[in-house]
């Protein structure tokens, strides 16, 4: 009873391939009727044909774009984007194919935008309910796939942890290998040890074993291929989990580099094809912006005039993507004074910051410049903030991972700083916690995310007591 649905995932795929032809060829008239005002066949002819062209399309592309792969251990985000990838191509395909039947001009492309919108809502509508019916039958214990995990150094240690705490993913540990030195390491006694790796296959018939994780450490390369040996035979998903969580590097990518597989170790989630949108996004957002904000600055600048003689504007070297040296752009908050060669950080009450100068660094409107700089490609709207070259120079070694910070373009605001770290870093443990967070938005970055921190910053994050 337990495993049912796992000795029948194909029936289930091929039921989620009906369904999802259903609901193409149910969208296609849904948005006949929002845009014809009217049944589907009583437009042209190549309205109907396009909807079982794409539904046939869809029942026999969908498997092969990955649409129906398992859902075990991945993010619901994920699945929708791929769902909705694959069904942009679908569409995409439908309309070669009436360009190739000399009807593309007949097909109404504002209905094609409400077939694909509508579809998209009807395939990951019944697709959320279904993920949620399974991750329920999960965590009663239903459904789940029983593992061993061969080797509990600390990747299999945190392997074992996530899929007990995960538990809607539906992975039990039933066993686990692990060598003398990480056997006091092992203290669930619901967990069978294995003692000897000539154990394993006995065991995964006798327990009806469904995935073999292998944890073991790039030094035990000869265990692992006597363990491939010995499991020649059994009829499981064998996963290597690569120990890359000590590393604490930007990504663990798979990529496959010149036909062999690789992980990348330091580039950030944001590079490649998001990089480009975020890029894209940035110039866009900066233009409208500094548009909008002609009149501001012309207020600005007169305040800043009359508070005190001297330039609108300065600039100040920084660090920008990969290390490259660039200039950022500010509103001028202090008094005109000699540099030293010695970088002085602002501090409260400090008598160099002119009356004028404290509202702008109270509101951050002294940063708003720092737009031409991302409109120039030097900067990002969000990313980690620019410090001060030798603060770069004292904090890299500090704190062992602080350059990692500049693989990626440096921000007007950032994850740091909507959760309440900005403003003066005058000591290691101040810079630590803002690296953190830094790196934090690093690896975790998306689109949303961006939106989520531009969201915040406009509504809370201009103003706060760390800013002086």
């Amino acid at each position: 009873m337990r495993d049912i649905l796992i000795d029948n995932s194909s029936r289930l795929e091929f039921s989620m391939r009906l369904v999802d032809v259903f609901a193409i060829v149910g969208a296609a008239n849904l948005a006949g009727a929002m845009h014809f005002l009217g049944p589907l066949d009583s437009v042209a002819p190549i309205h109907p044909m396009l909807m079982y062209f794409c539904g046939a399309l869809a029942f026999f592309l969908f498997p092969l774009l990955g649409v129906y792969a398992s859902w075990r251990g991945r993010p619901m985000l994920t699945m929708t984007g791929q769902l909705a990838a694959a069904w942009a191509a679908i569409l995409l395909i439908g309309l070669f194919f009436s360009f190739l039947i000399h009807h593309a001009g007949n097909v109404s492309r504002i209905w094609m935008f409400y077939w694909y919108f509508v579809g998209l809502v009807l395939l990951v509508c019944y697709r959320l309910l279904l993920y949620s019916t399974l991750r329920l039958l999960r965590k009663m214990g239903l459904n789940n796939k029983r593992v061993v995990i061969v080797g509990y150094g600390i990747t299999g240690q945190e392997m074992h942890r996530r899929a007990q705490q995960q538990d809607w993913y539906g992975y039990d540990v039933s066993g686990i290998h692990v060598d003398e030195q990480d056997a006091h390491q092992l203290r669930d006694p619901a967990i069978d040890r294995i003692d000897n790796l000539e154990d394993i296959p006995e065991y995964v018939l006798k327990k009806q074993i469904h995935e073999i994780w292998i944890t073991l450490p790039l030094a035990a390369s000869a265990k692992m291929q006597q363990l491939q040996h010995l499991l020649r035979n059994a009829l499981v998903d064998i996963r290597w989990v690569p120990d890359t969580i000590g590393l604490h590097m930007l990504s663990n990518r798979m990529i496959d580099f010149l036909g062999v597989t690789a992980i990348d170790l330091n580039c950030p989630v944001s590079s490649g094809v998001g990089g480009l949108f975020k890029a894209i996004f940035d110039r866009m957002f900066a233009l409208v912006t500094l548009i909008l904000l002609i009149p501001l600055f012309i207020v600005l600048a007169i305040g800043i005039k009359i508070s005190s003689p001297g330039p609108v504007f300065f600039k100040q070297p920084r660090l920008g993507l990969n290390g490259k040296k660039i200039d950022v752009y500010k509103f001028r908050s202090m008094k005109v004074h000699l540099e030293t060669g010695v970088v002085t950080q602002a501090s409260r009450n400090d008598p160099r910051v002119t009356p004028f100068g404290h509202f702008l660094r109270r509101t951050s409107l002294d940063e708003l410049p720092q737009f031409i700089n991302v409109l120039r490609g030097d900067m990002s709207v969000v990313g980690p903030r620019p410090h001060a070259l030798q603060h770069n120079d004292k904090y890299k070694d500090l704190l062992e991972l602080y350059m990692l910070r500049h693989r990626v373009k440096p921000g007007i605001t950032g994850w740091a700083q909507i959760h309440g770290h900005r403003g003066e870093t005058d000591t290691v443990e101040k810079m630590r916690k803002r690296l953190q967070f830094d790196l934090y938005y690093i690896r975790n970055w998306s689109f949303l995310m961006d939106m989520k921190i531009i969201i915040w910053t406009t509504f809370k994050g201009w103003s706060g007591n760390n800013a002086y």
